[in-house]
């Protein structure tokens, strides 16, 4: 399974990438809406973990070209703020599947990747 993980904090982003990789995934991890952007062109990834607050561009904007340039790829949107925790997340985002708190267990988020990323 491929995995992009994008995440502008270095650790959090690194804690995730050693949990998936455990359980066999390959794993890109960038840290701006640029990178992921340019990982989207290089490769195919079937799903994709996604800081709602970049530090460095929107994530809304990397879920939606990643709608356009692999449709089939789902997002987990992650967040440490209660924006969007109403659901919205869902009606602006198509290929969103999950939204939880960045400080959920790795563990249970790496479930969830491999739930969601299995096709």
């Amino acid at each position: 399974m491929n995995v992009l993980i994008v995440e502008s904090q270095t650790e959090l982003g690194h804690l995730w990438r050693r949990h998936l990789e455990r359980q066999g995934a390959s794993v890109t991890l960038v840290p701006s809406q640029d990178t992921a952007i340019g990982a989207l062109y290089e490769r195919n990834f079937d799903i994709i973990v996604l800081d709602l607050v970049l530090e460095d561009g929107s994530a809304l904007a990397v879920a939606d070209f990643a709608s356009y340039r692999a449709p089939d790829a789902r997002v987990i949107f992650v967040t440490n703020t209660t924006f969007f925790s109403d659901g919205s997340i869902f009606a602006h985002s198509p290929n969103a599947c999950a939204f939880v708190q960045s400080s959920s267990p790795p563990e249970d988020l790496a479930a969830m990747v491999e739930h969601y990323g299995a096709h």
